[in-house]
């Protein structure tokens, strides 16, 4: 028998591939009656290794990060009501995108991790450090890829 998905996990970076898993995921959630959850990573690896940057261009540059996180979450949820679906949306922190969304997903009981398509790997060492590649082949529950971004958007209009 087929599993029914109750505690769905979207993860948004503002990318084309996920922002249609996250009309995808808004779809299943309003189909399913499942609670949806989007989360966004603000990755400060990035910021925290940029040798050349000071302090202050450190914190405006995670300023600008968490600008993004919010834009793009709240627009995640302006689209999930107009579905009839109130998400949960969550901005966490952290030096690996893999490693905390599967925190969350261990500490929340989160039964389905949506993800936007990788995009194209162009070398071996690309496939290796790609989060959302990582992600795939590490979940700790069923991870649903999103592959076409034109018919998801047909489809959620």
């Amino acid at each position: 028998m087929a599993k029914t998905f109750r505690n769905i996990l979207v993860y948004l970076d503002g990318s084309e591939g996920s922002i249609a898993a996250g009309l995808y995921s808004i779809m299943l959630a309003a189909g399913g009656e499942a609670s949806l959850t989007g989360v966004y990573i603000v990755n400060v690896s990035k910021i925290s290794s940029a040798a050349n940057f000071s302090a202050t261009e450190k914190d405006s540059a995670k300023g600008h990060l968490e600008s993004d996180a919010e834009l793009h979450l709240n627009e995640f949820k302006s689209l999930a009501r107009k579905k009839g679906v109130e998400p949960k949306a969550v901005k966490l922190e952290g030096s690996s995108v893999s490693l905390a969304i599967k925190d969350y997903i261990r500490s929340n009981g989160i039964d389905l991790l949506v993800v936007g398509n990788v995009s194209d790997i162009r070398s071996r060492r690309e496939e290796l450090v790609s989060e959302t590649s990582r992600l795939i082949r590490t979940a700790p529950c069923p991870v649903l890829v999103v592959r076409d971004d034109d018919p998801i958007w047909q489809q959620f209009e």
